[in-house]
């Protein structure tokens, strides 16, 4: 199906942050009907993207402009829009834009997918954008556990150097206490003077 981009007289004005030259109800329109809303030439490779992320069990609606919008934010206004009625993952591409919605993919994912959809070619970006939402995403749980697992080996590690270290500081306050109890100097030692003295007194005695 091909999207109209001029809003019709009789048509209610699109909200302010959903790019002007947008015709909502034709879009919503185009997407219940087979998921897609782009430009002739591109509906029938978008659509085999659509058929494709149904296998992988996603409900997926690509919409298609011509033209940038003035904010990248209204890509994603829009892609609510059409989320809104048609619930589902919506892909919402515009030259060098790209905007997402989701009921049932996570954010952190769907932003994941958009990095990987900015090409120049809608069919390549939408192919793109569905492998990265159904590659398998990665354990939280494990992820989770890994994480304690590694504190507790660097607190562990932390305490055992910390041992060691205190240990080796015990250790050498030993040995320097050793080492100076070893070069305390001899009191006992007397003086040689007073040796000296004490032996020619004694001999001149010893001659009396």
């Amino acid at each position: 199906m091909s999207i109209s981009h001029s809003v019709p007289v009789h048509a209610a004005p699109a909200a302010a942050e959903i790019p002007p030259f947008v015709d909502v109800p034709s879009t919503l329109a185009d997407v219940a009907a087979d998921g897609v809303s782009a430009p002739a030439e591109l509906v029938p490779g978008l659509e085999a993207v659509v058929e494709r992320a149904q296998d992988e069990g996603i409900t997926l609606n690509i919409v298609v402009l011509d033209e940038p919008a003035r904010l990248d934010s209204y890509l994603r206004d829009l892609a609510t829009e059409v989320g809104a009625a048609d619930g589902g993952t919506v892909l919402v591409l515009g030259p060098g834009q790209v905007g997402t919605f989701s009921d049932s993919i996570d954010r952190v994912t769907l932003e994941a997918g958009q990095d990987s959809a900015y090409t120049s070619d809608p069919v390549l970006s939408a192919n793109q954008f569905l492998d990265v939402v159904v590659a398998p995403g990665p354990s939280w749980t494990g992820l989770t556990l890994a994480l304690v697992a590694v504190v507790a080996l660097v607190l562990g590690a932390t305490g055992w150097a910390n041992a060691r270290r205190w240990q080796a500081q015990q250790g050498m306050s030993e040995r320097n206490a050793d080492t100076l109890g070893l070069a305390a100097p001899n009191t006992a030692v007397s003086d040689p003077v007073d040796s000296r003295h004490v032996t020619a007194t004694d001999a001149v005695q010893a001659k009396k």
